[in-house]
Parts: structure tokens; C-alpha cells; sequence
């Protein structure tokens, strides 16, 4: 259910908004008023991406280089109209699939940079334009696995929970403003994502959902947007699962 007008107004960045779960949050912001930039690492698919959800502006960036994400932050303020109340932090990698002894230390550290370096940048260079506008909402993808460790995806479950831990410092850091910082940890979701996985570790993601089901992009949009909005002004620092009943805390 889309509740239009919600975002009227407003002005959202969404990383990884050319696929996935960033499309389709950014394909609902827009649809409820935003003014939203997609950012993606693939040029091409943000052409497509742009069509499909109406943002008003894109910007292919890797997100690991830190210089690039605070030009680009401030390139997309402008192209938005000069404010900044939502950041919607998707893009990620998951990397390989294999033991820790066995894991290749440049796809540990790429993993690493993407989803760990590449959100801090992310939230880092945001901050300050959501301050001087008195009001933001920062949402950042992590992971069940952060909670619980997938075993042969080290550098993933490592990442997100350190994604979590620097959502709950952010939110603390920030309590007193009008700036509110949470995480989701989605269970696995079927998106373009899974062709960096093998069959093997897609079979074991959905044996541990109870639901017996992968979650849906539109169900991961649906609560992103509502930490989004403003109705979303009592959490921060908090973690929000979409699992499927396979979070345990």
C-alpha cells in the first residue's frame, strides 16, 4: 500500500538504487513524493533504474572511494534542491563463498570496503547536510547474518555486523537532533544479488527461514520507507528484522 504525499518535500539518496531492494525503496519514495537520487556503482542500470522509478537525479559512484562519495553527496543535495532529509544506505556485495581459511584476503577487503567503509562514507557525508536542515533519517541494510554469522560467507556476516554496531553508535551519537539512525536485517531476499552466490549457500539461507520463503522487495520497501518517514521519530539506533521468523534476537 503506497500512502501518497508522505515524502512531499523531501529529498532522499538511496545507494544501490539501480537493483534490488534500493530500486524498489526508491521507486516508493518517489511514488510518494520524494525527490530521490539513485547511486550505483553500474551507470547503465541507473539509466533504466531512473525510468522505471522517477528519481529525479542518478550518480554512478563506488562507494568505497571516500573522496568520490562526499563529492557526489554534494552534487545530489544540489540536483535535489539543496537539502538532504533521507539516506537509504543499500548498495552491499556479498563476496565469495568460502571457509575463512580458505577465504582470498582482496575479496575480504573489498567486501569490507563496499559494505562496511562505503556505508560510513555514506553516512558520514550526510550528516552534516541532515544537521543543517534540523531533520533526517538515515536507514542502513544490514544483515541476519550480522546477528548470526552464515558460515562460508565470513566477509559478509563481518560486514554487517559491523553495520549494525555503527548504526547503534550513529543513532546514540546523534539522539538529541532531529536525526534518526536505524538498520534492517533483512533474511535473504531474490535479488540479482544471489548470482554472487552458490546454489549451496542459497539452499542453506532458505532452510533457516521458518516462513520457508524468501522475503519479497516489496516487504524489505514497505518498513525501509516507514523508518524513513517522519512517523518514524521514537528508534534510533535500533535494528529491525525481516526475517521470516529466523532472527532469535
Amino acid at each position: 500500500m503506497l500512502f501518497p504525499g508522505r515524502f512531499n518535500g523531501q529529498a532522499a539518496i538511496v545507494t544501490g538504487g539501480a537493483s534490488g531492494i534500493g530500486r524498489s525503496v526508491a521507486h516508493r519514495l518517489a511514488a510518494e513524493g520524494a525527490a530521490v537520487s539513485l547511486w550505483d556503482l553500474n551507470a547503465d542500470a541507473l539509466i533504466s533504474a531512473q525510468t522505471e522509478t522517477g528519481a529525479r537525479h542518478v550518480r554512478a559512484l563506488d562507494i568505497a572511494d571516500a573522496e568520490d562519495v562526499a563529492r557526489a553527496m554534494d552534487e545530489s543535495v544540489a540536483a535535489l534542491g539543496g537539502k538532504l532529509d533521507v539516506l537509504v544506505a543499500s548498495a552491499g556485495i556479498t563476496g565469495p563463498n568460502a571457509t575463512i581459511r580458505d577465504y582470498p584476503v582482496d575479496a575480504w577487503r573489498r567486501v569490507l570496503d563496499v559494505n562496511l567503509n562505503g556505508l560510513f562514507f555514506c553516512n558520514k557525508f550526510a550528516v552534516p547536510h541532515m544537521e543543517r536542515n534540523g531533520y533526517g533519517r538515515i536507514v542502513n541494510i544490514a544483515s541476519v547474518a550480522g546477528k548470526e554469522g552464515n558460515p562460508n560467507a565470513g566477509a559478509y556476516s563481518a560486514s554487517k555486523a559491523a553495520v549494525i554496531g555503527l548504526t547503534k553508535s550513529l543513532g546514540k551519537e546523534l539522539a538529541k537532533t532531529g536525526i534518526r539512525v536505524n538498520a534492517v536485517t533483512p533474511a535473504a531476499v531474490r535479488t540479482a544479488i544471489f548470482d554472487q552466490m552458490s546454489e549451496e549457500h542459497i539452499a542453506f539461507m532458505l532452510s533457516k527461514i521458518p516462513l520457508g520463503r524468501f522475503g519479497e522487495i516489496e516487504e524489505m520497501a514497505a518498513l525501509i520507507s516507514w523508518l524513513a518517514s517522519e512517523e518514524a521519530s521514537f528508534s534510533t539506533g535500533a535494528v529491525f528484522d525481516l526475517s521470516g521468523g529466523r532472527a532469535t534476537y
